[in-house]
């Protein structure tokens, strides 16, 4: 391949790759006849913006982890904490939560704890060990192998062997056999169906264990992006943002694990990158965290989620029109956008700067700015690296998959923004006729930005071959383009989740009856629990659930269940019951919650078909609300 002579000067007089010849014509998505200028312009851009600004910068240290480190920091991260060290023994949660996982996830776990309890060992620290055979309550281990990740476990627990199809929908292809037939092949999901049924890793395994050979190769040949698309779930789309805060934390746990056993599975690395704490900026606009930037906006503005100079500078670039040609490309004068730098830090917070002096190239080279500026990445520290790796996933399906679960990891700050920022790079793309910005030219733009970081020192992208700005412009482009997608929380996450809300609430049955019996109480608790049920619940009769509505004029309404029966329909009937007395609130500001029962609380989606829904989470109770912020 032609791009080994691509790489970067080590100086920083010229960012273009020696001789390289481009061609502009290109295909709106091709990455193979793109030309790579724009690329290299942005760098030299940013080079030239920064030889500008010689203030003092502290390059973020990224730590190398000794032996076992990044092993221990990856169970904190995945809540498993006390499976080894010092709390070890009290390890009831995790019990449950590990009964709920795969035995791709398992494998990962797995693997992870065997390197730390080998690091203890060699180090001979003074905690209790855990085999993880004990771990894992392993019923059939003649062998007691512990899987290294390229080979998916084939040994189960009795609970382990319904899990999976606990909310997959029946696979059935055991990892470890040959003889079974993969049900991928069977099943009706066409290649550009994500399927969020069954678990990521899961579907790797079985494409490379029961599909040999047949795996398409994604990436660098074909740099087409497939038409990918959610086919339609009758329990209903989970969103980031629909669930509550209680079972995010068990999203996050999932994601990490999910997202390690299926670079196991494609034998791609998976290292989080830890940043040693510097000293930051702890006011201001340009440079600052954004967790401190927000504390700083929330005292103007109650529940704000994203940067108010972010927002400014987005509005500011679009008031002018999206149709400017070249816009995100062409860059601001670089003295004019310094000297607008230093007017915002004096000025935005007073309300005193005067937006009618800057010029629309100039507002979009400061929002870049704000970007690269930011102390950690937008992506993060500990993701960077791993956002960047995606590209070296076999298919493009699996890679979409990994960014995923990369998003479902990033702190609620950094996902927030970025989500603004994606959504505002596509409808400049939606303006692509005027302004001659298509998807490739965006991506090429934005990718340096995002992802050369000044933390990182010698190893910046910006000294990496042609291949790796390629890659990165190439992440950039699927974020872009499959934005909608990467923000959907995956149906097999959202099912583990159900499934350890159930254990938990059943281990604490468990221990409340036998606290009942050991205080031998002189009445009958549970005739007096049935008794102050509400009668509206005894009422309720089989196929029938009872909505409440506290904010509309229609409080409470018995709804009869059918098959087509939809979120929106029971939202629509309480929105006809008029009342002069109550705020009248429109469809668009109410929606249908499913709180309790084996998930916390999650907003449904208009298309959630409710029997369906009902069946999953009977014991659940269903409320009409606002959303909140």
């Amino acid at each position: 391949r032609r791009s080994g002579q691509y790489t970067m000067n080590h100086d920083h007089s010229k960012k273009t790759p020696d001789g390289a010849s481009f061609d502009r014509s290109g295909s709106q998505d091709s990455l193979d006849e793109l030309s790579m200028d724009d690329y290299w312009k942005e760098l030299e851009n940013i080079h030239e913006t920064r030889g500008n600004n010689h203030e003092e910068r502290v390059a973020l240290v990224v730590k190398e982890p000794d032996e076992g480190e990044l092993e221990e920091e990856w169970l904190k991260e995945a809540g498993l904490s006390n499976l080894f060290g010092e709390s070890s023994g009290d390890s009831l949660e995790s019990v449950v939560f590990l009964s709920t996982l795969t035995r791709t996830q398992k494998a990962a776990v797995e693997k992870r704890v065997e390197t730390v309890t080998q690091t203890m060992r060699k180090k001979n620290k003074q905690h209790q060990i855990p085999d993880v055979r004990d771990i894992f309550r392993l019923e059939n281990d003649s062998k007691g192998k512990v899987c290294d990740g390229s080979q998916p476990s084939t040994v189960r627990t009795s609970e382990n062997k319904n899990e999976i199809q606990d909310g997959t929908k029946g696979l059935k292809c055991s990892l470890g056999t040959d003889e079974q037939k993969s049900p991928l092949e069977d099943m009706p999901f066409s290649d550009t169906d994500i399927n969020l049924e069954i678990p990521f890793a899961e579907q790797a395994a079985n494409l490379r264990d029961c599909s040999v050979g047949k795996m398409c190769k994604g990436g660098r040949g074909d740099t087409l992006l497939p038409n990918f698309r959610l086919p339609k779930d009758k329990t209903g789309t989970t969103k980031i943002g629909d669930l509550a805060s209680q079972d995010m934390k068990k999203v996050y746990s999932l994601a990490l694990i999910e997202l390690t056993a299926l670079y196991d599975i494609l034998g791609t690395e998976f290292k989080q990158q830890k940043a040693v704490k510097i000293k930051t900026k702890d006011s201001g606009l340009f440079g600052v965290p954004l967790s401190v930037l927000l504390e700083q906006d929330q005292k103007k503005v109650p529940g704000t989620k994203i940067p108010l100079i972010f927002q400014k500078l987005i509005a500011q670039i679009e008031e002018a029109t999206l149709e400017t040609e070249g816009l995100l490309r062409i860059p601001g004068v670089a003295t004019r956008v310094k000297s607008l730098c230093q007017e915002l830090e004096a000025k935005f917070y007073e309300g005193t700067f005067n937006w009618e002096n800057v010029k629309q190239h100039d507002a979009a080279s400061l929002l870049k700015l704000f970007i690269r500026e930011l102390p950690q990445p937008l992506l993060t520290v500990e993701y960077l690296k791993a956002f960047q790796d995606v590209q070296n996933l076999p298919t493009k399906k699996q890679q979409l998959q990994a960014l995923n679960l990369l998003v479902l990891l990033l702190p609620e700050a950094n996902r927030d923004t970025l989500k603004v920022l994606l959504e505002f790079l596509q409808r400049v793309i939606d303006h692509r006729d005027k302004n001659k910005m298509t998807l490739k030219n965006v991506a090429m733009v934005m990718a340096p930005n995002l992802f050369t970081f000044h933390g990182f020192g010698s190893k910046t992208i910006e000294q990496s071959e042609f291949v790796m700005a390629a890659g990165t412009a190439n992440v950039m482009r699927f974020m872009i383009q499959y934005q909608k997608l990467l923000w959907t929380i995956p149906k097999f996450i959202v099912n583990q989740v159900r499934k350890q809300n159930t254990e938990s609430q059943k281990k604490e049955k468990k221990d409340k009856a036998m606290k009942k019996l050991l205080k031998k109480m002189a009445y009958d608790r549970e005739k007096h629990e049935k008794q102050e049920k509400t009668p509206n619940d005894a009422d309720v009769p089989q196929g029938v659930i009872r909505v409440q509505a506290p904010h509309l004029s229609k409080v409470s309404m018995a709804i009869q269940l059918t098959e087509e029966l939809k979120a929106s329909d029971i939202v629509a009937r309480f929105l006809s019951q008029k009342s002069g007395n109550v705020q009248t609130l429109k469809k668009e500001e109410v929606f249908l919650y499913e709180i309790g029962g084996n998930i916390g609380e999650r907003c449904l989606d208009d298309d959630t078909y409710m029997k369906d829904l009902y069946q999953l989470n009977p014991n659940a109770e269903w409320v009409i609300k606002p959303k909140q912020s």
